[in-house]
C-alpha cells in the first residue's frame, strides 16, 4: 500500500516514504498527496537528495523518526520545500545546504498562507525559511533550530529567517545560532512574537541584528537569551526597530525578561528604537557596556526616509508624465 490504512472515498490519507517502501522519496508522495493528507518520512542514511513544491492545503509532512534530512537539492530555484498551499505543517525533518542561482535559496520558501514549522532544523541553508508577502498569513515556528544559515554575495546578504509582509511571525523555543552575513530574525510582519528564543552569534557568527523589524510593525519578545559575540557585523544593537516615512506605525514594542550578553567588546543597546513608539521594558538583563534602549538618531533616519519618499514619488510623477507625453505624440 502507498499509504498506512485504507481510506474511504473522501478521506484523508497517510503516505509512508522510506527505503523499503513503496514510495522512495518525499516528492513522489507529494505528487500523489491531495489536501488534508500527511506525509511520513522514514530516516534514510545519507539523507533524501530530493526536494518538492506543495500546493496541497492542510497538508502534512512530517518525519517518523531523528535524522530524516532533505539536503542539496532545490526545486523552482527558490528552495528544498516550496510551500504555495494553505495551512501546510511541517515537522520533524533536517533541511540542509539549499543553494539557488539567485543565492536565496531556502530550506522552506513559504508562498502561501499560513505555515507551521515544528522541530525542523535549517542548517547551512542560504536562508533557513524565506517568506514572501501574503496579508493574511500567520507563520508559527516552534521547538526549531536555524544554525549556520545566511550569507553575503555582492553587497547582499541574507537572514537565517526573512519574513515578508504577514499578518503574525510567532517563534517559541527554538534556536538561531551562528548566523553569517544578514540578521537572524529579519521581519516585515504587521505583528512579531518571539518567546523563550535562543538567538546568539556565538564565536563565529558574523550576523547583523539579532532581530530587525525595518519597516514598523508590532514586536514582542519574553524571556529570550541573546548574545553578539566577536565577529559581529557592524550595527549599533542586538534589537532594531524602524518606522520609515511612510511605514505602517509600530503598534506595541515590548521587551519583559530577556537576557543579552555582549561578547563583542563594543558598546550595544539591547533595542535601537527608531520609532516613535516608547518601547515597554520589564526585567530585562544586559551585561557590559550595553544600554537597555536607545532612540539615537531617529530624527535623522525620519528625515532621510521623508527624502527618499518624496524622490520616489517624483521619479513616479516624472515618469507617469513622460509617458502619457510620449503616447500623445505617437497618436499625432
Amino acid at each position: 500500500m502507498a499509504w498506512l490504512c485504507q481510506a474511504g472515498a473522501g478521506e484523508a490519507r497517510t503516505f509512508l516514504v522510506g527505503p523499503d517502501q513503496d514510495i522512495k522519496t518525499p516528492s513522489a508522495a507529494v505528487q500523489m498527496a491531495h489536501d488534508g493528507d500527511t506525509i511520513q518520512i522514514e530516516p534514510l542514511k545519507g539523507g533524501y537528495f530530493d526536494c518538492a513544491v506543495i500546493k496541497q492545503s492542510h497538508l502534512t509532512i512530517e518525519g517518523t523518526g531523528d535524522g530524516v534530512v532533505l539536503t542539496d537539492l532545490t526545486c523552482a530555484g527558490k528552495g528544498i520545500l516550496v510551500v504555495d498551499g494553505t495551512d501546510v505543517t511541517v515537522r520533524n525533518l533536517t533541511l540542509t545546504r539549499a543553494r539557488v542561482p539567485d543565492r536565496n535559496g531556502a530550506g522552506i520558501r513559504a508562498e502561501g498562507t499560513d505555515l507551521h514549522v515544528d522541530n525542523v532544523r535549517f542548517v547551512n541553508d542560504e536562508v533557513g525559511i524565506l517568506a514572501a508577502a501574503s496579508a493574511l498569513s500567520r507563520i508559527t515556528i516552534v521547538n526549531s533550530q536555524f544554525i549556520d544559515n545566511g550569507g553575503c554575495d555582492n553587497g547582499r546578504c541574507n537572514s537565517a529567517l526573512n519574513i515578508g509582509w504577514i499578518a503574525l511571525l510567532h517563534v517559541e523555543h527554538s534556536v538561531f545560532r551562528d548566523t553569517h552575513g544578514g540578521d537572524d530574525v529579519l521581519s516585515y510582519a504587521v505583528r512579531t512574537e518571539l518567546v523563550d528564543d535562543d538567538i546568539e552569534d556565538g564565536p563565529t557568527g558574523t550576523a547583523g541584528y539579532l532581530v530587525h523589524l525595518p519597516a514598523g510593525g508590532s514586536l514582542e519578545m519574553r524571556n529570550n537569551r541573546l548574545e553578539k559575540g566577536p565577529k559581529t557585523a557592524d550595527v549599533p544593537a542586538a534589537v532594531s526597530t524602524e518606522a520609515p516615512y511612510g511605514s505602517r506605525p509600530v503598534g506595541t514594542l515590548v521587551l519583559i525578561g530577556n537576557r543579552f550578553t555582549n561578547d563583542s567588546g563594543r558598546s550595544f543597546d539591547l533595542l535601537h528604537n527608531l520609532s516613535d513608539t516608547p518601547a515597554e521594558m520589564a526585567n530585562n538583563t544586559v551585561g557590559k557596556n550595553t544600554t537597555l534602549v536607545s532612540s539615537s538618531g531617529y530624527m535623522w533616519f525620519w528625515m532621510k526616509s521623508f527624502a527618499h519618499a518624496m524622490l520616489a514619488r517624483a521619479h513616479s510623477t516624472a515618469y507617469t508624465l513622460a509617458r502619457g507625453l510620449r503616447d500623445d505624440l505617437r497618436r499625432l
